[in-house]
């Protein structure tokens, strides 16, 4: 499971009302909380905050936590 689909499962979103509200389908919906290698757009990540009232900005540092900067 994604980041994006431990938290959405974390807050006990309802991935179909997420769907309507944003226009993102439901297989695309499923293929981002699941697929590891399925890469999140900026829009579909705005749009997912605004349907489920976060700050989008919380809502991209909790997907994308794992992310690091090389050392030089």
């Amino acid at each position: 499971m994604t980041f994006l689909g431990l938290y959405l499962t974390k807050k006990s979103v309802n991935r179909a009302m997420v769907s309507r509200r944003t226009g993102i389908s439901q297989a695309r919906l499923s293929q981002l909380s699941s697929n590891e290698s399925t890469r999140l757009r900026a829009d579909e990540l705005y749009l997912i905050a605004l349907a489920i009232d976060v700050e989008p900005g919380d809502l991209l540092k909790e997907v994308c936590k794992n992310l690091k900067l090389y050392n030089d």
